[in-house]
């Protein structure tokens, strides 16, 4: 239900406290200078000691009624500074600028134009940059489409967040005790409730990034991490989701261990000729030691291990197999020439589990955990296919999920070294992506059935690009989970040759791929400037003091 106003359609709140006067002043003028007239601006100063602060405020509002100044009594922090904005707000949505940021002129009418076109949006968030002290533009977060999972991983969509008044109101507004990540506290909630949220794909906000700020140095207030883990909790217990938030490898950024429920059964599919390989100068069976590693790294009891084996197989390698794997193995054989999206369809109708695990016979797990973790996400309904971060042997990113793009179908981090995080901490953290690679992918049975599996017309490649356009066509998420490593040793056990025909066949299915939802490119590598009517402070500020 909408609540009916009489007001502008945004109100801009903004809490202050003690920012240099001109970097205020740049502020305003960035408001001033919006393309969209119809906004109110709701300024809450908590109780800077800075005098000019509040002169300067009122100048502008004695000029511009849209403007309004609160002047708070006690200082009780950016939470209680915000909520005061909230409560005088008289827009449809609330648009939260910090007082030391700028909006671009057309931050304002893009948002109005999405909610024109998107009547029941309840959230909007856009790109956003930073800006340094010489007014210079850097940093360009191309934000994915909406991505609970990612979400949860870190506070992504930030600036420039516009919420609907009554959803947040009915959310309860900012909570105490969440300083610092506020924010990412409340895109929870409101997310929780929302009944759309859209992405606008422009920069329309400028993060200052310079001494002190949170933008130029995340460590500057090491508090707003455990807010953010502590939201980041909330938001999975009340969703009933079990689980377990962790801080990151780096600052803002948090792991998510979700616990797998015991009882659930789980079956393994993996295709397999028997074929041996050379792997760190040593010569091994692919199939069994991919078995063997990945029985090691789960403790997850219900398991089922499907191996769909080719008759030229060796008994010897089957005899192994039964050795390591024990009453867990289940033998498919397969004696029709190869099709790898067949072998995968006979093994799965074979399997038994509640959920499906595809695993190439030419991996071996790195994590501890992994199947628990590649699995307990399909507990969330509308999750319809998880895949995992493959690493080449030298420990080089060989897949993080796939983007459709440009008329192709890719691995964007392809060869990105160990220990990389990935662009705005992409390989550390969970996330939705527009597919994932069969080599290893879980998957409902029931979804499984739903779609048809694999396409048998498909034998060699694209079968799994096939597959993740038909698990999004139900209006599924696909999540890519970091946490969930393994090596992949490509093409150890088989030539891998792609033919025109293949790529055709899923283009004359699914259209040509244009534009990525979830991986999208910066849209200018140039170095950029702010208009010198926007010129920015020289001197350094000093730290917000909102917390002491």
């Amino acid at each position: 239900m909408t609540e009916s106003t009489s007001g502008p359609l945004f109100s801009i709140v903004t809490p202050v406290y003690d920012p240099p006067i001109d970097v205020l002043e740049d502020t305003i003028a960035s408001v001033l200078d919006q393309d969209l007239d119809d906004w109110e601006w709701i300024l809450v100063d908590d109780l800077s000691p800075t005098e000019a602060v509040r002169e300067t405020i009122r100048a502008h509002a004695a000029r511009d009624p849209r403007i309004r100044l609160h002047e708070r009594e006690v200082n009780g922090h950016i939470v209680a500074a915000s909520n005061d904005g909230l409560a005088q707000a008289t827009g449809e949505f609330l648009v939260f600028l910090d007082h030391d940021d700028l909006l671009t002129p057309d931050a304002l009418s893009r948002n109005a134009e999405l909610i024109a076109e998107h009547p029941e949006v309840d959230y909007l968030y856009s790109d956003e940059d930073k800006v340094d002290g010489d007014g210079r533009l850097y940093d360009e977060f191309a934000k994915p489409a909406w991505s609970p999972e990612r979400l949860r991983g870190q506070m992504y969509t930030s600036h420039l967040s516009v919420m609907r008044t009554e959803v947040v109101r009915r959310v309860g507004g900012f909570r105490h005790g969440y300083d610092g990540s506020q924010d990412h506290d409340l895109a929870l909630r409101v997310s929780e409730v929302a009944r759309r949220v859209v992405h606008v794909p422009h920069v329309l906000y400028h993060w200052r990034a310079v001494v002190g700020s949170a933008s130029a140095d995340i460590h500057a207030k090491p508090y707003a991490t455990i807010a953010g883990q502590n939201a980041v909790q909330d938001h999975l217990d009340r969703l009933g989701i079990p689980a377990e938030v962790e801080q990151g490898p780096a600052p803002g950024h948090y792991r998510v261990t979700r616990r797998l429920d015991p009882s659930v059964r789980v079956s393994v599919v993996i295709p397999t000729i028997g074929q041996s390989a050379l792997i760190w100068g040593a010569r091994r069976v692919m199939v069994v030691e991919a078995v063997r590693s990945l029985i090691e790294k789960t403790s997850h009891e219900d398991l089922e291990i499907v191996v769909v084996h080719d008759r030229p197989t060796p008994p010897a390698v089957l005899e192994r197999l039964r050795e390591v794997a024990g009453d867990r193995l289940v033998l498919q054989p397969f004696d029709k020439p190869f099709n790898y999206s067949e072998k995968m369809n006979v093994g799965c109708l074979r399997a038994s589990g509640e959920r499906l695990v595809f695993l190439n016979d030419d991996v071996e797990v790195i994590s501890e955990g992994w199947l628990e973790q590649l699995v307990a996400p399909l507990d969330e309904p509308d999750v319809g296919l998880t895949g995992a971060m493959l690493r080449f042997s030298d420990g080089s990113v060989q897949h993080a999920g796939h983007a459709y793009a440009g008329g192709h179908y890719l691995h964007p981090h392809i060869f990105e070294p160990s220990g990389s995080y990935g662009a705005f901490g992409a390989l550390v953290i969970n996330r939705e992506v527009s597919g994932v690679t069969a080599a290893c992918a879980a998957m409902r049975r029931g979804t499984f059935l739903e779609i048809g599996g694999f396409a048998e017309e498909l034998p060699a490649n694209f079968n799994d690009v096939d597959l993740c356009y038909k698990v999004r066509a139900t209006g599924c998420r696909i999540v890519w989970v970091a946490g969930c490593e393994l090596y992949h040793f490509e093409s150890r056990s088989r030539e891998r040759m792609v033919h025109d025909w293949e790529r055709d066949l899923v283009r004359s299915r699914w259209g040509v791929p244009r534009d990525d939802d979830y991986t999208r490119p910066a849209t200018s590598r140039r170095s950029r400037r702010l208009p010198a009517r926007l010129a920015l402070a020289q001197e350094q500020r000093q730290p917000e003091r909102h917390q002491p």
